[in-house]
């Protein structure tokens, strides 16, 4: 009988123990579990870029503007800008699925017209009255498909410094013959399909774009991208609300260009509807 009591009294031991031990296994596996499911997963970004394609190319297609290349006007106030065209029609729906693609203008093809890097305006005729200030100025236009994609060759834009006024001060510190970057697209609202794919879109001027040289980086969100080649892209993956676009023109080693323009920044809003 002592034997007996003995053998049930080690028996309770041992299976308090291992019931212990089953007990502590258990709860260890579940705060693992509770770390590995309370841990931040990296958040994945859906915003990307992409070059466009697939637009007529316009490789004739000329703009003009009959005036020295410095225009020397006499006061401030409304200036005539009388534009002359080759191969290209103002007004013109742009024949490519990309009109259906990005937002895109109802009254068809136009001129970009940009002052000081300023947002364009945008042109449906080719002259132009512009209110010009007192001051020395940096003035770029451009040939525009019906969807704001930019007309890009060696005759397509017109290049200008304007000197207004009497002793005009030249408050940019402009060197019209440095790198330039001029920025295009995005602008503005974009609502419902429309918000799907934007066009990102800017000139370069005096420099060309490549992988081991000059290169243009552009920060979407706070996210960057950096582009080698000069051509319009598309952004998709944006989320709703403001979205923030900087284009910086930078060369081989990241460091931005000197030059008035070569950093720029615009806001621009999605919407649902």
């Amino acid at each position: 009988m002592k034997h007996l009591k003995l053998s049930l009294l080690a028996f309770s031991i041992i299976f308090a123990t291992a019931c212990k031990n089953d007990k502590k296994e258990t709860e260890e596996v579940k705060d693992t579990t509770e770390q590995t499911a309370t841990k931040e997963t990296p958040k994945q970004s859906k915003i990307a870029i992409a070059p466009l394609t697939d637009s007529p190319a316009y490789a004739n297609a000329k703009l003009m503007l009959d005036t020295p290349e410095t225009m020397t006007i006499a006061k401030a106030g409304d200036v005539d800008f009388n534009f002359t065209l080759e191969d290209y029609a103002l007004g013109d729906q742009t024949d490519s699925a990309n009109a259906q693609k990005l937002a895109n203008s109802g009254k068809g093809q136009h001129i970009h017209f940009i002052l000081n890097n300023q947002p364009y305006s945008a042109h449906y005729e080719p002259n132009i009255k512009k209110e010009i200030p007192a001051g020395v100025h940096h003035l770029v236009a451009f040939l525009s498909r019906s969807y704001h994609e930019s007309v890009k060759n060696d005759n397509s834009m017109v290049v200008r410094k304007l000197v207004v006024g009497e002793n005009a001060q030249d408050s940019l510190g402009l060197d019209m013959d440095a790198p330039t970057l001029i920025y295009s697209r995005p602008k503005g609202t974009y609502v419902g399909k429309d918000t799907e794919n934007l066009l990102l879109d800017f000139f370069v001027l005096n420099t060309e774009l490549s992988e081991t040289g000059n290169k243009v980086l552009a920060t979407i969100n706070g996210e960057e991208f950096t582009i080698h080649q000069w051509a319009p892209h598309v952004v998709t993956g944006l989320p709703m609300g403001e979205v923030t676009i900087n284009l910086q023109l930078v060369d081989a080693e990241g460091n931005v260009l000197p030059g008035p323009f070569n950093t720029v920044e615009r806001k621009v809003t999605l919407k649902a509807e």
